[in-house]
């Protein structure tokens, strides 16, 4: 399934072979939630953005329409009618950080939907069933997603808790892909390691969940507050003990400078709902910066959001009249905007994999690693 081509230092170039086609790494997921993405992108736009990879919850497809609805549809490929890969999150972060009650047991999770307050129980067989049910190419395994900080002893319990749970996983779907109903009876199983910022915590479970074989890896339980610099040391420590001929995912990171740390770092999948999500509120990635769409030096600058950018929205609008839609309003400011954002992850990860297949990679980093997460004043976006 994964095949390394080239290496960088730690850095990584592959490419990851599934049933719904062949996806390059490293690789940004766009995260279509509930079937689509926010800001009123359809699976055609996701084509016209370069997406390789859509990301869909299983927890909220499980509330809302129900996983059974989409199966009935033909899974996400028919229901969407996004037709390369998908992954599904495995809805554990959701049950613990959206659920107002919930109780965990051995068994799994009890908990209370935020749609309606119905009690829902998800342990991980449901988790895996959900996942068959929905057809993703990619599922992930369903763990306990701890809060930082958390007390050792407490995370200790937790990552014990989640390898039982991931080997449960991998029976169930062991099970369910040789039924001969099942919609896509090929998906991939990921595990999950977690273990909060306790780097010994992290390398032993990492350890332990090696030794199950699985289709690739995550890291989870990042990007949620902790400092940067914690999250990069964790990966240093984790990297290592990450089988190298198995994909690595590091989960819900990031911003772009995030992403091209992270890469020479060793890791190859990531996802994050950073780009729809900020541009919706008018803020947008370029390769000098990040610049806030809503600036008053925009009201007559006919300039595309970035030069040179090939993106649906600045092949063919102006910064001034995408500034005069969120003023006015008008929910295409936002639709613009994402496109733009999304277009930019998915050509900042083709230029990663082109400049890891030229073998100069950390050029690329030391130009713009820095200037990626800086936001630029608007005094240095005057229009001519």
């Amino acid at each position: 399934m994964f095949e390394l081509l080239k290496t960088e230092n730690t850095a990584r170039r592959g490419v990851f072979r599934t049933v719904h086609g062949d996806f390059q790494t490293p690789c940004f997921m766009n995260v279509a939630t509930a079937g689509a993405i926010k800001g009123a992108l359809s699976a055609r736009d996701l084509e016209a953005v370069n997406c390789q990879v859509m990301l869909c919850n299983t927890y909220h497809l499980h509330v809302r329409p129900g996983d059974h609805i989409v199966r009935t549809m033909g899974g996400l490929q028919g229901f969407t009618g996004w037709k390369r890969p998908t992954l599904t999150d495995s809805g554990g972060f959701q049950v613990f950080s959206l659920a107002k009650l919930r109780k965990i047991k051995e068994e799994g999770v009890t908990f209370q939907s935020h749609i309606d307050g119905k009690r829902i129980f998800m342990g991980p067989e449901e988790s895996m069933r959900i996942q068959s049910n929905l057809g993703s190419t990619i599922a992930m395994a369903f763990d306990e997603c701890v809060e930082n900080p958390a007390p050792y002893k407490y995370a200790e319990q937790s990552c014990a808790r989640t390898t039982r749970w991931l080997k449960r996983c991998k029976e169930e779907m062991a099970r369910l892909n040789s039924l001969p109903d099942t919609i896509n009876p090929h998906q991939l199983l990921f595990g999950i390691n977690q273990g909060c910022t306790f780097t010994g915590l992290r390398e032993q479970h990492m350890d332990e969940i090696a030794e199950l074989d699985l289709d690739g890896y995550a890291i989870g339980g990042l990007a949620v507050g902790e400092p940067t610099e914690v999250m990069y040391d964790i990966i240093e420590h984790v990297e290592p003990r990450m089988p190298k001929h198995k994909i690595r995912y590091l989960m819900g990171v990031g911003t772009p400078q995030n992403i091209v740390e992270a890469v020479a770092r060793g890791i190859d999948l990531f996802d994050c709902v950073m780009p729809s999500r900020n541009a919706r509120h008018a803020t947008v990635f370029t390769m000098h910066g990040i610049m806030h769409m809503t600036n008053q030096c925009f009201a007559t600058d006919p300039r595309p959001i970035e030069e040179g950018c090939q993106c649906p929205t600045c092949r063919n609008f102006s910064r001034a009249y995408i500034r005069h839609l969120f003023k006015a309003g008008e929910q295409l400011a936002g639709r613009l905007a994402v496109q733009h954002n999304l277009w930019f992850y998915n050509n900042l990860m083709q230029q990663i994999r082109d400049h890891l297949d030229a073998g100069d990679f950390a050029e690329f980093r030391a130009q713009y690693s820095a200037s990626l997460g800086r936001v630029i004043p608007a005094s240095e976006w005057t229009a001519p």
